[in-house]
């Protein structure tokens, strides 16, 4: 078992929170996707709706991330 003596920064906090919108689209996309593969008969058109929809968040919040991010350095350099 891994133990850790430290707390995470506030600067750890910051990222995990701006983080934060990505991770809750990648696990909607998650659950998209365990329903298309487990349904009872196959995947209902609404199902594959559910997924595409949940794709398409993953890629708008991964690039709004990557947006902050290149704010972000620009603003340090």
């Amino acid at each position: 078992m891994t133990t850790f003596d430290y707390e995470p920064s506030a600067a750890d906090l910051a990222e995990i929170e701006q983080e934060l919108p990505l991770i809750e689209a990648e696990v909607l996309l998650l659950d998209a996707q365990i329903v298309v593969l487990t349904g009872d008969g196959g995947p209902t058109e609404l199902d594959w709706q559910r997924l595409r929809r949940a794709q398409r968040r993953v890629l708008r919040e991964a690039r709004a991330l990557l947006a902050v991010r290149a704010t972000s350095e620009r603003q340090v350099a």
